[in-house]
This record gives C-alpha cells, structure tokens and sequence, in this order.
C-alpha cells in the first residue's frame, strides 16, 4: 500500500482488495460442513521453530534515520521512496541515496533481514500514463515496462549493488491493483522470470517472492481469483520462479481476525486449486480497519486491548493458516489511515513486542479449535517446556486450565495466578507453569 499521500489515499483505499488470519473453515465449493471448524492451512508450521523474521515491519521514512522503540526481524522496504521510479530518475541515471539509506540504518539496527520491493515503472519506460494519485508511487508507476532491457538493467544493477544485503526481492506490490499495475498476470509473471534469473545468478542466496495480491476487494465471490489464478498459470509454465507466495490479508474495513482468516484460507485453496508447489506463505503487508471497499466500509481506529488483542492474532493466526511472516504497515507517528497504530508505546506495538518474546525461538506444536471455533488454545514448547496461548475469535470465553499452568499473562505484561483452573479472557493470554 501506498500512504504518502493521506487525502488520496484514502480515496485509494476504499477502492483496494486485501486480508488474511482466523475464523471458519471452507471447502472450495463454500463453507465447511465438518462439525469442528478451524484454519485451513497451505502448509503446516507444526514443529519448527518460530524465527524473528516471523515478526516483519514496514517502517515510514525509515531511508531518513527513523527506527522503532520495538524488536522485530525483518523489514520490508516500500513507501520509502526507494521505487525503480524512484531511483532511475532519466534513462540509465541512478540515484542510490535512499535505498543506500534505508539499508545501512536497518543493519546498523541489526535488522539484516531485508526484502525490496521492485516496483514503480519510470514514466520514460512505462506503457500507462496515468498520473498519481490514479497509479502510485509516481506517474506512469502502474505501467508495464516497453523496454524489458531496461528494467534487467535495473534489477541487476540493485541486485550486484546490495547482494548480501538485500535478502528476498519482490516483484511488484498488489500487481492485481490497478493503482498499482496496468499490465496482465502473464506479462507480470514474465517480469518475474526475469527477475528470478538475474537474481539468482548474482546472488543465489537472495530469495524472490512473488507479488503480493490484494484479497479484500469482492472478498465474497474471490474477485482476486480472476487475477491471480492466471497469475499461477503463468508462473507454472516458467517451472514457478519464485521461492515464496505472499498475500495481503487486510479485511473490509469493519472486518476482524475472524474475516481475515477466510481471506488467508481463500488464498491458500487457490494455490492448492492450482497445484503450486509447496513453498512458504508470506504476508507482506497487514492491518485492520482501513477505509474500503466501498462507502459502506468507513474507517475504522481500532483502539487499546482490542488493537493490542488483534495485533497478537495475526501473528497466531497466521500460524494455523501456514503463514510464516507478517510484516504490519505501517510504524510511524498517529495518524488516522490505520485501523491500529503501530507507535512507540502504542497497544499495537506493545502487542508485536509481547508476542516476540512469547513465541520467537519457541516450537510451534499446534493450535486447537472447540467445535463452535470460538476458542483456540496454541501449544508450544520454550526453554521452560510446554505453554499455551489461548484466545476467544469473538467476545469473551472462559477456558479451563491443565493443572500443568498456574499463571496467566496478558500482552501488557501482567501476570496473575489461575484460579479454579479457569481462566476468562478477550484476548491472547499465555498460560505458563
């Protein structure tokens, strides 16, 4: 997504498709009929082991110096004025200083884990004309490249530059999106094969994620399927040139985790509908309660334990539906396009801090649903054994204890101990010895 322009941004946003974590589980033809209900995952996570990079960030004039108070392992650079747009400012004429910027502060930080985005067409090679605020991040951005040479250019010019530094690359952000590109999923696909063969051969250790799809915009008849599907077909046939699948998983701007997790599920049938091969799920880009699709979504400020609350549920989430990062957007001062504000001491943010300490370096075993999937205990094991995290998808629930824990800690760092081994909780709460 793009927010460096507010006003028309938020016109933009109304109009974008995007989702992903927790709630009912559905069969290709439509809901499940299975009594216990769940998350359809893509590919299981039980049993690794919880990495930082799990825990991603997008981070507003991070090229300027700014750095979050909170930890988190991996970064994802877009709206920082680091676009091929941004960078190639006349035909073979490039202007490093941002990206140089960027990277150097989030590995002097100790982030070295670091994805790029490569996208923005320059108007000089572009086939739109479209003008900002119709395309983003500048005029012409949208457009398919008319000269395929130079666009290797710059992707092998960025990659020699920062190989070992830069360590997954992107093709395109939201490429269903019109704001974002005009061309078709073939010749996106295409852009990909060229950009997975120049990778790999200057730095094979560098990943490539495909590009992100939107999923929000006609959420309930799968409109991003008519994209995307495609999308597949054409990276089957190139022998899929890619290393990870992402997904943006924002719901409607009143949905919750519950919509979100329907979103990542309907993303996952798809790449089993389409025979992809198994390869991680990232979502590069989330949060709740942005203005759209429609008049009928406003925006929405998602405040206090329930920001908190829900911040903690994409990650957990996440690990049901085999989603194995997800970068929040944005860290920057309040503002009122996001639902929940990721800032220093904001609920959000404490809420990304908490969970990192809960679960990195933990073994995921798994997470269980009651048969109405209105509660969910996560089980892992730590340092100290077996814990548990455990959350209603809706309301408050009461969860009966293993006599095993004798403390329950919230996402603000208070721990109180268990009684009647009965715990009520709105929220993720981890159960602990």
């Amino acid at each position: 997504m793009r927010q460096n322009h507010p006003r028309t941004y938020r016109a933009l946003v109304s109009a974008l498709t995007l989702a992903l974590v927790a709630g009912l589980s559905l069969s290709l033809a439509g809901p499940a009929q299975a009594k216990k209900r769940g998350l359809t995952n893509f590919d299981s996570l039980k049993g690794q082991i919880i990495p930082s990079e799990m825990f991603g960030l997008h981070v507003k004039n991070e090229q300027y110096g700014v750095w979050p108070s909170i930890s988190f392992g991996s970064l994802r650079l877009w709206d920082n004025d680091v676009a091929w747009s941004n960078i190639e400012t006349a035909p073979g004429v490039y202007n490093w200083t941002n990206l140089d910027n960027a990277i150097n502060n989030a590995r002097a930080k100790g982030v070295t884990d670091i994805m790029y985005v490569i996208a923005g067409t320059p108007a000089f090679y572009s086939a739109s004309t479209c003008v900002v605020p119709a395309c983003l991040p500048t005029n012409g951005a949208a457009g398919m490249p008319t000269d395929l040479g130079a666009y290797d250019r710059f992707v092998s010019a960025v990659v020699n530059r920062y190989k070992g530094q830069i360590t997954s690359y992107q093709p395109w952000n939201e490429a269903n999106l019109l704001t974002f590109f005009e061309g078709t999923p073939a010749q996106l696909a295409l852009l990909t094969k060229r950009t997975y063969d120049i990778v790999k051969a200057v730095d094979p250790n560098a990943a490539v994620v495909a590009t992100s799809v939107g999923t929000r915009l006609g959420a309930k008849n799968n409109k991003f399927y008519k994209w995307y599907g495609p999308f597949l077909d054409s990276l089957a046939n190139y022998g899929w040139p890619i290393d990870a699948y992402a997904v943006h998983t924002y719901p409607h701007s009143l949905g919750t985790p519950v919509d979100r997790g329907i979103l990542g599920e309907k993303f996952n049938r798809l790449l089993k509908q389409k025979g992809a091969p198994v390869k991680p799920v990232w979502d590069t880009e989330n949060n709740f309660g942005l203005k759209g699709p429609g008049p009928q979504n406003p925006d929405v400020d998602i405040e206090g334990a329930k920001a908190a609350n829900w911040t903690a549920i994409a990650y957990l989430d996440a690990l049901r539906l085999g989603i194995s990062r997800v970068y929040m957007y944005t860290w920057e001062p309040p503002n009122d396009l996001w639902g929940i504000q990721y800032y220093d001491g904001s609920p959000g943010a404490t809420a990304m801090q908490t969970m990192q300490e809960w679960i990195v370096g933990t073994r995921y075993r798994n997470c269980k649903t009651n048969k109405k999937g209105t509660k969910v205990r996560c089980n892992f094991t730590g340092s100290e054994g077996l814990f548990q995290i455990v959350y209603p998808t809706k309301g408050r629930k009461t969860f009966k204890t293993s006599k095993r824990y004798s403390q329950a800690c919230d996402l603000f760092g208070t721990c109180s101990p268990i009684k009647n081994r009965k715990v009520r909780v709105a929220g993720p709460v981890l159960l602990k010895r």
